[in-house]
């Protein structure tokens, strides 16, 4: 995961850099994802916001937290750590749907070996204007695919808008061609596997688009970065500076 903090141990400081911007050479550029919080929302979000009433933000942090989590899961078993249930002394460490999801990614894994080629990959583009974390470059079944994972209920269309953007930074550095982009969904309504070719699993499925595809996708996400910049002239990220340690 992308570090969000600055230590400088010789000033005795820790700085919190805002999760909305990411640090380029000349300044800082907001990321994909905060982009997007102005692409328009459909009916059926309003419709929830009304359901949950106030505890929509309750709701939204937990969701939060728990893709963080499952991240940082999969992250660990892609670099050979092992992941435990249980802390040394016996106590669960993590909710059971977090675990769940994490074993639905180690099923994928293990049924069609991926290969990782990259993880984890920070971009920020002074050029582009904007910035974003790649989970997956891999090579699945012969084709070299940008893959995002996901923990949310649905998949929601400004995801491909993430991907089309997370790929114009990719291709703006790395001259190696991308066969198509997917969403690994380990939160899938799914209950057995694939047929004819399709990859999913008991509560996961991969969802693929072509580069073609991805076309008006890019398109619809630089109208929405150019909607976002029109929203947001004056803001610039939030830095916290505090002491490492103190003593009275």
């Amino acid at each position: 995961m992308q570090k969000k903090f600055n230590l400088d141990l010789d000033k005795g400081r820790i700085e919190f850099i805002d999760s909305r911007f990411y640090k380029t050479p000349n300044g800082f550029v907001p990321s994909v994802t905060t982009i997007l919080e102005a692409f328009p929302k459909d009916a059926s979000y309003f419709k929830w916001l009304k359901d949950v009433g106030k505890d929509a933000d309750e709701i939204r942090d937990e969701a939060g937290r728990r893709g963080s989590i499952v991240h940082e899961l999969t992250e660990q078993y892609d670099i050979g750590e092992e992941c435990t249930f249980v802390s040394k002394n016996g106590n669960p460490q993590y909710k059971m749907l977090e675990w769940s999801m994490f074993e639905r990614y180690v099923d994928f894994s293990t049924t069609h070996n991926p290969e990782i080629m990259a993880l984890e990959m920070h971009f920020a583009s002074d050029d582009n204007g904007y910035a974003g974390t790649l989970d997956r470059i891999i090579k699945l079944n012969g084709k070299f695919v940008l893959l995002d994972i996901k923990t949310s209920n649905a998949i929601y269309p400004s995801y491909w808008l993430q991907l089309a953007a997370y790929y114009a930074l990719y291709s703006e550095v790395y001259p190696d061609p991308i066969d198509e982009v997917a969403i690994l969904w380990l939160n899938a309504k799914t209950r057995t596997n694939g047929k004819n070719g399709a990859i999913q699993g008991h509560g996961w499925q991969l969802i693929t688009k072509s580069m073609e595809e991805l076309k008006d996708d890019y398109t619809l996400f630089l109208a929405t970065h150019k909607l976002w910049l029109s929203m947001n002239k004056d803001i610039k990220p939030k830095q916290l500076s505090y002491q490492i340690s103190h003593k009275k």
